[in-house]
Order: structure tokens, then sequence, then C-alpha cells
């Protein structure tokens, strides 16, 4: 079990350790470091690229792609080979470079390890390699240094440290030494500095307690290097359907070829070769051409909605997302502290506004019609205003903070209230000061102004600030403090989720110029106090109510206070956001209560790296398809394990975006669902492309097949066949990657995780249409025979008829969840009616060109056969969308 080294006295660490305030001694550092090994994240051997390479194709699809190819060399299809081959190719150079994140993610790790580390060993200070660190160092940390190993601290002064890589706590955590319980969270563990994090403010002296892989990030190492990447949606149905296919094809295409053979209804050679023939129309080589390209038609919308994609069939997988495990900082929330409520003697106050921009108003909530600004108001923006070290300006892209976010938010309010940052501040001249102090918890300044008015101004905690105060502000006259008027305020403050301070003053004659700390200990005025939180951006919330309609879930999942994640979850509309788990009460659940609480609760606070990836893999176990956002190391596992990782891009450490598929630029949880819509138009394209593909292909082929069994005249030639295959299996196909999203596309639910492509209602699909392509073909084939037209007439018209078909299935296809006869169905894309172009034209040169003539044994047709054939095409759309309209009002019933 590991040490909680948070639970133990500082005596009894260095006792546990055996180390002392001296250090070690070199000698007693060089075993131990021979002992413990360095103190570095473990290192993967990477494979070899050879090997990564070679299983790229290894695979049905591929196989069936390569024998596809063979064939038509043989057949010298050139063209089409060539076209079968490249997407080989194309698939295998995608998958070699979305291989070995596991390695990337943990050499991103290492990059953020300190470089150096300041030692006192022989009880001398040294700067050594931080990887030459042992259990039992005594380590100082200094402000701006990264902290290169876990640490329990011995002294502090002042020491705040950033842990957002760890916990996901975007504030800056105030450290001290005293030991706390056992069941403690990682993020509140206050006597611990880890690896990884960084020093903002002050100075410490700590003992380590783990090295390397032993600390909490080399956890998030080893957690990489075994948590495996599941297998996309996509990728397993295509995979289930690839050998479905081929097995179908093959057999159907052998018995046909033993039984034709055995009825001796052809010559043998020129059987296989309609055997061949057929097999290779019948499989969609196109598919994955079409399907690569409609992908890459997805990357660059989503790139547009500030999503940009790492693994190319993510973008599918964002499609069928049923629950979003979301950060909150910056990704629910601005990132930007403001200023929301102001409480004084007298009222409570709302603080309107967006963000840093001093815009708003304070407003009463028990008289909202009054405006008038009141004197401890007035009061309380000066202090606001003058105890105050940052600045406040507006860039291009809004306004910024220069200094400490909490001060650029008690600026803004300061605006508010009326007051000019600028020339007021000029006029409040700063005399002296007692800075921040960790330990003290408040800030103090002495400000003059040109009147001669003074007044000593104080910011800090409000149980610190309330033991300095002997009365309050009421109006302009002042009464004696009512503490536990005042204490009850900041409880309620805090529930909210609110980071409350207090505002306190002292007017002093205007010859004081020295602040001391005996000036400040009692005696103090209570203005009031702030609630300051980071607020929910103004998208997220309609973000979230789409996801609710999508049948989406959405689970906030931070390392923050309890409190204020149920606050900034109620603001954004996550369902039941009161009832919050934490780390700790997780961990004390059971594995059957575990997986019972993750469908009730949405909102999980102070969690590990481990309770992220625990909820990640139960939600999966409950055959959710999960989108987790993160920006900290801390999430890496988490994000790695989901099926779709989303990373902050401007936040996001470069270990998370290894592990992650998907890089949002603009850390917007809006752009998530913005995503999972472009995903579900890819799916629907995808679908588009097989329910128009396969329907068309084994019509054509039955086509063939029966006139063979039934000894007649066939109606198309294996030439003819394949020359419709190529000039319409990619084409046509590919129009629809450039599809738009669907109406009311977010209406749908998310498809489940085993939904296969080819469901009943597409296999009722394929039946149908293929029995109106084969009475088309035949018709058309059969009339013309009728007529008293010769063979290649009849086989004209019924080539024809097969392009024609095809172009009309096409508009059909399109419109699979709402009627093809509309104008936004009939006007199409710019890339349909390219495509439609291009193929008229290519049959209008086979079918008019004599020497294509001559190649594909047909003949030119006049006006009447041409027309014929248009209006077959225009039934086969009639035809198909009754149905539609039947089968989807009547029997509910969709493909």
């Amino acid at each position: 079990m590991q040490t909680q080294w948070h639970a133990m006295s500082s005596a009894d660490v260095l006792q546990h350790t055996q180390s002392n305030q001296q250090g070690l001694t070199s000698d007693e550092a060089q075993r131990r470091r021979q002992q413990q090994g360095p103190n570095t994240l473990p290192t993967i051997k990477p494979e070899p690229a050879w090997l990564r390479l070679a299983r790229q194709f290894h695979n049905v699809l591929i196989y069936v792609l390569i024998g596809a190819t063979g064939v038509t060399l043989l057949l010298q299809h050139y063209v089409d080979a060539g076209v079968i081959f490249a997407v080989i190719i194309i698939n295998a150079i995608i998958g070699y470079y979305q291989e070995g994140k596991a390695e990337s993610a943990i050499a991103g790790l290492r990059h953020m390890l300190a470089p150096t580390a300041l030692v006192v060993r022989d009880g001398k200070q040294y700067h050594i390699p931080a990887e030459q660190l042992v259990v039992g160092d005594i380590v100082i940390l200094e402000a701006g240094a990264r902290v290169p190993a876990d640490l329990r601290l011995l002294e502090t002064h002042s020491l705040q440290v950033q842990e957002a890589l760890l916990t996901g706590e975007s504030a800056a955590v105030n450290k001290q030494i005293d030991l706390l319980a056992e069941q403690t969270p990682l993020g509140s563990r206050a006597c611990m500095a880890y690896l990884g994090t960084w020093v903002t403010t002050g100075h410490a002296q700590g003992v380590v307690t783990a090295t390397g892989s032993n600390t909490e990030f080399g956890h998030i190492g080893v957690m990489l290097s075994e948590v495996s990447r599941l297998t996309t949606p996509l990728v397993e149905q295509t995979a289930r359907f690839s050998k479905w296919l081929t097995f179908l094809i093959l057999i159907s295409a052998g018995i046909l070829l033993a039984y034709a053979s055995w009825l001796e209804l052809k010559p043998f050679a020129e059987l296989f070769m309609i055997m061949v023939s057929i097999a290779v129309a019948a499989i969609p080589e196109g598919l994955p051409a079409v399907m690569t390209i409609t992908l890459a038609v997805g990357v660059q919308a989503m790139a547009k909605r500030h999503a940009i994609v790492r693994h190319l069939p993510s973008i599918e997988t964002l499609g069928a997302v049923s629950v979003i495990c979301t950060d909150k900082t910056g990704t629910l929330t601005r990132n930007e502290m403001m200023v929301a409520a102001l409480t004084t003697a007298g009222a409570q106050l709302t603080v309107s506004g967006d963000g840093y921009a001093p815009d708003g108003a304070v407003i009463d909530t028990a008289t909202p019609a009054s405006n008038r600004l009141s004197s401890d108001m007035n009061d309380a923006g000066r202090i606001a205003m003058l105890c105050n070290d940052a600045q406040l300006h507006q860039a291009e892209d809004g306004w910024q903070v220069v200094g400490d976010p909490m001060e650029g938010a008690l600026l803004a309010f300061a605006a508010k209230l009326g007051w000019s940052l600028d020339h007021d501040r000029r006029q409040w001249h700063r005399h002296d000061e007692i800075p921040f102090d960790a330990e003290s918890r408040y800030m103090a300044t002495l400000n003059h102004d040109h009147r001669g008015n003074a007044f000593i101004h104080v910011k800090g905690a409000p149980e610190q600030v309330l033991s300095m105060c002997s009365h309050q502000l009421v109006g302009n006259q002042s009464e004696h403090l009512v503490h536990e008027y005042w204490l009850n305020q900041a409880q309620q403050l805090a529930a909210q989720g609110l980071r409350v301070l207090a505002l306190a003053q002292r007017p002093v004659t205007d010859s004081k110029v020295v602040l001391e700390q005996a000036d400040v200990n009692e005696g103090l005025i209570l203005v009031g106090l702030v609630g300051l939180i980071d607020p929910p951006r103004n998208e997220t919330i309609a973000a979230i109510q789409q996801c609710q309609q999508a049948g989406i879930g959405v689970k906030m999942i931070t390392g923050d206070h309890p409190g204020t994640a149920a606050a900034i979850a109620r603001q954004v509309g996550i369902e039941n956001a009161e009832n919050v788990l934490t780390g700790t009460d997780l961990d004390q659940l059971s594995d059957h209560e575990f997986h019972e609480a993750m469908q009730h609760t949405h909102v999980f606070a102070r969690t590990s790296p481990a309770h992220k990836l625990r909820l990640v893999q139960a939600l999966q176990a409950q055959q959710h398809i999960v989108a987790m956002t993160g920006d900290g190391v801390n999430d890496a596992p988490a994000l790695k394990r989901a099926d779709v990782g989303i990373v902050m891009g401007i936040r996001g450490s470069e270990a998370t975006k290894q592990a992650a598929d998907v890089v949002l630029t603009d850390d917007n949880f809006a752009s998530i669902v913005a995503a999972i819509s472009q995903g579900r138009t890819v799916y629907d394209n995808l679908k588009k492309v097989i329910s128009w593909d396969i329907p068309t292909s084994v019509g054509e082929s039955m086509a063939i097949i029966i006139a063979l069994l039934l000894g007649l005249a066939l109606p198309i030639t294996p030439v003819q066949l394949l020359w419709v295959n190529l000039v319409t299996a990619i084409t046509l196909g590919l129009t629809l990657a450039f599809e738009p999203t669907e109406p009311n596309s977010m209406c749908r639910p998310p498809r489940h995780r085993s939904e296969p492509l080819l469901r009943g209602a597409l296999v009722w699909h394929v039946v149908f249409v293929s029995v109106l392509f084969v009475s088309a073909l035949y018709g058309a084939f059969q009339y013309a025979l009728n007529q008293g037209q010769s063979i290649e007439v009849a086989r004209s018209m019924a080539l024809n008829t097969a392009v024609v078909l095809e172009i009309f299935h096409l508009f059909f296809i399109r419109n699979i969840y709402g009627p093809s006869f509309t104008w936004r169905a009939l006007r199409g894309t710019r890339a349909l009616w390219l495509a439609i172009i291009l193929v008229l034209l290519a049959q209008a040169l086979v079918t008019y060109l004599p020497a294509a003539q001559k190649l594909l044994g047909i003949a030119a047709l006049n006006w009447q056969q041409v027309g014929l054939v248009m209006c077959l095409g225009v039934a086969l759309l009639l035809i198909v969308e009754l149905e539609k309209q039947i089968r989807t009002r009547v029997f509910n019933w969709r493909l």
C-alpha cells in the first residue's frame, strides 16, 4: 500500500526516509540512486517502422482489395486497378502515422519534468540534475521553479503551487506543513508538492518522498503505457461488414460457377471471367476511397468549427458519442474570474457582466428597480481598485489581465461601480503596503488622495479579515460588527461555489505614511464580502441543451471544489447538479455501486487521474461511446482510453495533446457539440454511400446472374459491367462526402456501439432496389429487342439505363431522412452536379464514339431511346420515394 506521506508529521517523514535537515551525504545519495534508479519516467521501446507499416495491411478488406487489384490487372482494367491500389496505400499511410501514441504521450510527459533541482547534501546547497534526486533528499523550492519530485513540505513561506496539470484546479494552491487526514484527496493535500507542478510564489523546503515512476506524475505515465485505445465503432463495423460481404460474394460466385459449369451453360473459361467480373463489380472497392475522402472532408469542416482532428476515424466516432465527460475550467467556463456577488451590511447584490470586461451593473436583489449607489458599495469599489496590484487593459481579443486573475476581476468590479481605473488610481497614491502572504491570508495598502483623505485598505480571507475588524459599514455610518451575520453570509456565498473575499478599511490621518502590522491587526471597518466565480461561457448553456435534445449525457469531472462544481453545473443546466461525488466518495464504492452511481450522478469533484480513467471505463462497460475532454497531464490516461479524446488547444499540455484524438483551438464546450454534429453528418454520409453502392452493384450483378441461370442473352456483358463500375463507383459515390448536415440531425438519439452498418431496413432496401434495377435493365433490353433492334442497341439501352438509374438513385439516397421532392433536395450540391455532368459526358462518349462502341459491344441510341432511358430513371425515383414514405410514416422503419 502506498505510504500516506500527507498524514505523517514532518519528523515522522524524516525518520521514515532516514533523512534530516542537513540532507543526505553524497555517498548515501549515490547508494540510494543505484538502488532506486534515476528520477525519470519509464521509456517504451519503439516498435520497428517496418512492422508498424506491415500491420496496416492486416485487414480482411485490404486482402479483398489486393485480390481485386490482381484480378482487374488480369482483365487489363488498369484504371480500376490503379484506383484500388491507391486506396490500399492511402489507408496504410493514414494508419502508420496514427500509431505509437503512447510513446509520444510519455515523451511529452518527460519534457515537462524539471531539468535541475536545488538540493541540500552534506549540509550544503547544490544545483544538481533532477534525475539524480533520491528519496530522502532535502529540496529547496523557489518561485518560478518546477517541483522536481514528490515532496513532503517541511517549511513554507507564502508558498503557492500551480497544480492544474495534476488536479485540474485552475487557481494556485496555498501550501503549509501540517499533517492531514489519510482520506484527503490529491487536490487538497496542502502539505505536499508534486513532480511536474510549479511554484508561483514564495519558497519552501521539502523532503523527497517519491521519484520517477513512483510519483503521482509517474503513475500517469504508467497508466498511459498500460491503457489501450479502443477501436472505433466505424472500424469494428467495417471489419464485420467486410468479412460478411466478402464471404457472401466469394461463396455465391463459387456456387454459381460450379452450377453453370455442371449445366454447361457456357464454356468454363467464359464462365470463369463472368464470375470474376461479377465479383469485382459486387465488391465495393470504391467504398474505402469514398470513406477516406468523406472523413477528410469532415476534417476540413471541423477545422472551421475550431476542432482539429488528429485521428481520422474519430470524426465518425464523434457522431456516435452518447456521453461527454468534460472538465470545468476553461471548457464550460471562461477561465476568467469575475465578481458575481457583493454583500454589504444591508444588502445582497448581484453583479452582471462578462469576464474581465468593465461593463455591467451591481443590482440589489431585493429592490432590482433601484440603481442607487450607496456609500458602502462605493467604498467596496475603492478597496477593490486600490488594494490591488493587477492591471486591466483591452486587447484585440478582449479584456486582458496583467497579474493575478482574481485581482483583475476586482478591477472590473470597481469599474462597474463607477471608478475610473486610470484616473482614480493616479489620484489615490499608495504610500505603503503589506503584501499578500499565504500564512496571514490578507493584503493591505495605505493610500492618500489629493484632498487630504487617507485610508488603510484590506482584502483577504473572510475568517482572517473578520478577526481584524471591530465595526461594519452601514451606508455611510460605522456600527459594531455583527460577527455571526458575516460568517453566515460568507458560508452562503461559498455554498454557491463562489470564492469569497472580505473588504475592509480604516481611515487614518493624512500624516501617516508608513503601514505596520499593528495598524491592521484590529480596529478595521468591514465594508463587505465579494463572491468571485469563473463564469460559464455564454454559449455553453445552449450547447448542453442541444446535447440533452440529442440524447447525449454530459458529466462534469473536475479537480475543483464540490461546491464550485455544483454551482457551475446548475448554471449551465447539467442534470441533477446537486448530487456531487468526490474522488474520496468514489474510492469507497464497490464496483457495482460505482456503476450504479455513474447512471445517476453527473458531477464529480476532487478527482484524480485514476478516478477519471475508472469513470471512462465504467461508462464504456455500460456500452456508452465516451468523449473525454481535458487539458492537464492528469487527463491524459482517460483521454487515451476514451472513444474520443478531446484536448484543449490553448491550455492543453503536449502530453495531453499526444494522447488525444481531437484538439479544440478555442477550448470551448460548444465546439465539442458542433464537432459531434459534424460527426453525425460524416456517419450519415458514409451510410448514404453504402446505401447507394450496394443496391446498385447487386442489382446490376443480378441481371447477369439471372440471365446466365435462365440461359438467356446477357443484358449487360462483364466488360460493360466493369465500365459502369469504373465510371460511377467513385465519381458519383464521392459526391455524398460533400452532403450538408441533415435537418434535425441533433434531434436523433446516438446510435448504439454495436449497431451494424447493414441494418434490416437497409437489407430490405438492397432487395427492393435490386429488383427494380433488374426489372428496368431487362425491360430496356427486351424493349429494344422487341422493336427489332440489334443486340448491340439493346445492350446499349441496358448499359445507359444502369448509369441513369444510379444517378436517380443517388438523388434518393441524398435524402434518406427527408423528402426527395423539395427545392433543397433537387438543388443538390456543386459536387453532385459536377459528377453527374462528368458521368453523362463519359457515357455519351462511349455510346456515340465508334472505337468505344466496338470495345464495349454497344451501338448509338436515338432520342426516343434516350428519352425512354430517362423515364426509367424518373420512375425509379418515384417508386423508391413512395416506398420510403410508406416505410417511414406507416411502419416507422428507417435506413
